[in-house]
């Protein structure tokens, strides 16, 4: 559990070293990823965490996938637990299958609004149910999802995920006075000066997602927490010195 102490210590306490975070866990050897032999082989490849997506099932199931819709067409809101392709799996699954690394879990707000308050709950819920919240980080696109988590428990922790929108001071302010302890911004907006611009406000930035060896260094270079990346062995090795 020592990857974890970044966030359990607080807010002023950062990662000594870029924690590695298997992109849908080892996805570049488990392709597209999110399933449970892509979070096994995270492990093997030395990430210190997971980062899985999941969306509600018409049947309140928690399922583990990127997209809305599964690549046959089928929408995930219209399907039950049973009606899964084997390959897709739910989320208590996919924790059991990450032991011995975080999990980042992003609530996706890409489905129906009418499923939200029960896929915030639920996933809430379960997350609670492992009695070890220091081991989760919960983030989102949408600053709505991440806030409703907060509200129903204060002890996960949370994160803003931002896209192609620079850093703005602003917005730093925001997310940190809403007591959220990270920010997760594509890698190509962040620099040396955002990095301590959050950190200065007492967010960890985890960037996402990096697969270049000289990115990657340059970004552990400018003291970011973690690297959100397909190939966590090379990151891995580069983070190491190896």
């Amino acid at each position: 559990m020592e990857g974890f102490q970044w966030w359990i210590t607080g807010h002023l306490a950062f990662a000594a070293m870029a924690l590695v975070v298997a992109h849908r866990g080892a996805s570049a050897l488990h392709p597209p990823g999110n399933t449970l032999e892509a979070f096994l082989a995270a492990h093997e490849l030395g990430a210190d965490w997971v980062e899985l997506d999941v969306h509600a099932l018409g049947d309140g199931g928690l399922v583990v996938h990127h997209d809305p819709v599964l690549p046959d067409g089928r929408a995930l809101h219209d399907m039950t637990t049973a009606e899964l392709p084997n390959w897709v799996p739910l989320l208590d699954a996919s924790i059991a299958a990450c032991e011995h690394m975080g999990v980042n879990v992003e609530i996706k707000a890409d489905g129906p609004l009418a499923l939200r308050e029960a896929l915030i709950a639920d996933t809430v819920g379960m997350l609670m149910s492992f009695n070890d919240p220091d081991r989760f980080l919960i983030t989102s696109f949408d600053s709505g999802i991440i806030a409703a988590v907060r509200a129903l428990a204060p002890t996960l922790r949370t994160g803003f995920l931002t896209a192609g929108e620079p850093l703005a001071g602003a917005m730093l302010d925001d997310v940190a006075t809403a007591g959220h302890v990270a920010v997760n911004p594509w890698h190509a907006v962040v620099t040396q000066e955002t990095v301590d611009a959050a950190h200065a406000r007492g967010l960890a930035v985890n960037v996402w997602t990096v697969d270049d060896p000289a990115r990657i260094g340059q970004l552990a270079a400018f003291g970011v927490d973690a690297i959100i990346t397909n190939l966590p062995d090379i990151c891995r090795q580069v983070i190491s010195g190896e």
